[in-house]
């Protein structure tokens, strides 16, 4: 079996990154709440800037850098999908559905039967 070994690289300037953005963070949820008096305009006003501008420094971090490369990689790859066609999703909704219908009359048979030959058979328990 491979092993296969994750090496996290991060500098100190990233970790100061990431801790202002947990910073900018938190002041803009403090200006949301301390500018509640000044009118709505203001107060979300902050919120958003607050979180634009953690959203700015988060991305030119390291590990916004591999977010956005991990974005592109998956947006890469849900274009290779090959989606079913209207009757092949049809026909496969169908096939649950009569299988599920299926399972549950040999479920319910298959309970029958058992209790008919517990309880009316073994123990002699009469309805």
């Amino acid at each position: 079996m491979a092993s296969t070994q994750v090496e996290t690289v991060s500098s100190g300037a990233d970790k100061v990154r990431l801790v202002l953005v947990g910073l900018l963070v938190i002041g803009a949820l403090a200006a949301f709440y301390l500018l509640s008096k000044e009118g709505p305009v203001a107060q979300w006003g902050g919120l958003v800037a607050g979180l634009v501008l953690a959203a700015v420094v988060f991305f030119t971090a390291e590990t916004g850098k591999r977010l956005i490369g991990f974005g592109r990689d998956s947006w890469r790859e849900v274009k290779k999908v090959v989606w079913p066609t209207r009757k092949e999703a049809m026909q496969t909704t169908a096939f649950v559905f009569a299988f599920a219908v299926v399972m549950a009359l040999f479920l319910w048979m298959t309970d029958k039967t058992l209790e008919w030959v517990f309880y009316d058979l073994i123990l002699g328990w009469r309805k």
